[in-house]
């Protein structure tokens, strides 16, 4: 799954609400994430360096998948 930019994911959400109040549904998930691989997060709290994680938002209608990421 391929990250848009903030704006462009809100203007495709935004269009993909339009199109569900017609005619069926949505549903819109959040996850915290690293973004970074167990191997590399887990080298990283052995170094004691604190991992940075992110809010991965996705959205779909059934037919069309969107996401992106939200720093703090």
């Amino acid at each position: 799954q391929v990250l848009m930019q903030a704006d462009l994911f809100l203007t495709k959400l935004t269009s993909m609400c339009e199109r569900s109040t017609e005619k069926g549904s949505m549903w819109v998930t959040m996850k915290r994430s690293s973004m970074k691989c167990q191997a590399r997060l887990k080298k990283m709290a052995s170094k004691g360096e604190p991992g940075e994680y992110r809010c991965l938002v996705c959205a779909t209608d059934g037919k069309r998948n969107i996401s992106t990421s939200v720093g703090k």
